[in-house]
């Protein structure tokens, strides 16, 4: 039987059935507690989440919370308050600014940014991103600077580990302080809080501990994100989130989840994911994708060394196997 992307086609009302299942029983079962809260980020998989939510438990039991702050794309909070209101339920928007400017995020990135671009001027805007060509040569992976001034012109420079690592340390702190508003909201509700990684994420540590991987449940986690998309379309997400681009929003200069972090687009990692965890033959997943054996063995070993490394995110904190 040939291999294609059709193997990620799914019963998208009978998985939403089953998550909706589980949303419930584990907000009932296993927490009894009243509700679900969830942060809107405009993107497709919050939107998915809190549709989920919203099925499994009514909107009356679910809150949303749009968390934006200095760096945040505009189109984030838009597309977060048009799925809470797509959705019916109650939402709330609170400025992270305040609170980043006080753990001097802002600050540290800046000293970063300076280090390599003395003369700037105000009104700039930056990110981090990774080469784009993972299936084409053999390279390490080292993050680049990007530097947009405020006439428009670009400028890049390759991060020293040292100040890749400040750089890091300091933006997740963003998503550290975004759990903090949503555990606060739900705490007062009785309510958990609902994640939001899908499965290519979850794989491959595309979050941050204590922060977005810091929650209560992951209804999206067994699912590709072909799937998830396919699950926006039967759960009636907009079609503005339906076509967006997805990022991690936490730099000024626009940066995909691609151009950070994956290096090749999510229906390759979908497809090279399943043929992983499915023990399908590299030459049929070749062909599937388009590409060559050659490619195939780069972007194989980029994801597989990234689940490799990043194994420690996925477990509870080691403890002593000693009793006393």
């Amino acid at each position: 039987m040939e291999f294609t992307k059709d193997v990620l086609k799914i019963d998208s009302p009978k998985v939403a059935d089953e998550l909706a299942g589980f949303i419930r029983g584990q907000v009932k079962g296993f927490f009894k507690r009243k509700g679900t809260v969830i942060g809107l980020s405009g993107g497709i998989d919050s939107a998915v989440a809190g549709a989920l939510c919203v099925k499994a438990l009514g909107k009356e039991r679910v809150h949303g919370l749009i968390l934006p702050e200095r760096d945040s794309n505009p189109v984030s909070r838009e597309y977060g308050i048009m799925s809470a209101e797509s959705l019916g339920i109650t939402w709330e928007e609170i400025d992270l600014t305040p609170m980043l400017e006080t753990f001097g995020v802002y600050s540290r990135r800046e000293g970063i940014v300076r280090k390599y671009f003395p003369d700037l001027e105000r009104g700039y805007q930056f990110r981090i991103t990774l080469p784009q060509d993972l299936i084409d040569r053999d390279r390490i992976n080292v993050y680049r600077l990007e530097v947009k001034a405020a006439d428009g012109s670009v400028k890049a420079a390759r991060l020293s580990r040292e100040d890749f690592l400040g750089m890091i340390a300091a933006n997740d702190i963003k998503q550290r302080t975004r759990m903090i508003q949503l555990y606060y909201a739900a705490e007062k509700r009785y309510y958990i809080v609902c994640g939001t990684t899908n499965l290519p994420e979850a794989l491959q540590g595309f979050f941050v501990k204590y922060g977005d991987g810091g929650v209560d449940i992951e209804p999206l986690a067994p699912l590709y994100k072909d799937q998830v998309f396919q699950l926006g379309r039967h759960l009636g997400v907009p079609k503005e989130i339906l076509g967006r681009t997805p990022s991690p929003d936490t730099y000024s200069y626009t940066v995909s989840d691609q151009e950070f972090y994956f290096c090749i687009p999510y229906d390759m990692i979908d497809l090279i994911l399943y043929s992983m965890e499915h023990n399908v033959a590299k030459e049929r997943t070749a062909k599937a994708l388009g590409i060559t054996m050659e490619q195939l063995e780069r972007a194989w070993r980029d994801i597989e060394r990234k689940r490799q490394t990043t194994e420690p995110l996925r477990r509870f904190p080691p403890t002593p196997p000693m009793k006393f």
